[in-house]
């Protein structure tokens, strides 16, 4: 647990000294557990998430980094490859593709990748996942873009 906490304190320390060096990210770290972060991420430019900012929950193993993190959308999203209720991310690091190389700021970077390129033959929503695999892209953006508005824009008013 010792190297866990060492380890999240190095990323800690690089995320304060890094901020400005990636805009599309704000990881955060709770104030009084190393092992618990948010992050903010922007969805990427030229998809429907464009213009959302997306919240994540961290749920960092003592065992980290040989185990991954449990990382989940806390905002609502429409894609084929997060749950639509429990914010689950089906994502090959976070399963059986994890190195202790990924920090946590390179996950976020995955999953805003993941965002600009769904893999709908894995799908954990299937309404979103059949969309794509149908060949409907035009009813998956327009639902995608929907829920963006709706969970991941300021509201304004």
């Amino acid at each position: 647990m010792q190297a866990s906490r060492a380890r999240l304190f190095k990323e800690y320390k690089e995320v304060r000294r890094e901020k400005a060096a990636d805009p599309d990210i704000q990881l955060v770290c709770d104030d009084s557990n190393i092992f618990k972060w948010t992050a903010l991420i922007k969805g990427p430019s030229e998809t429907p998430y464009e213009g959302g900012v997306f919240q994540l929950a961290f749920a960092v193993p003592e065992q980290y980094p040989l185990q991954p993190p449990q990382v989940r959308f806390l905002t609502k999203i429409f894609h084929p490859n997060v749950h639509f209720k429990t914010g689950e991310i089906c994502l090959d690091i976070l399963k059986n593709a994890w190195s202790p190389a990924w920090t946590l700021q390179s996950v976020c970077r995955a999953i805003i990748a993941l965002m600009a390129h769904p893999e709908p033959d894995s799908p954990l929503n299937c309404d979103s996942g059949n969309l794509l695999r149908s060949g409907d892209i035009r009813g998956f953006h327009s639902m995608a873009r929907m829920y963006t508005r709706l969970a991941a824009m300021p509201k304004n008013g």
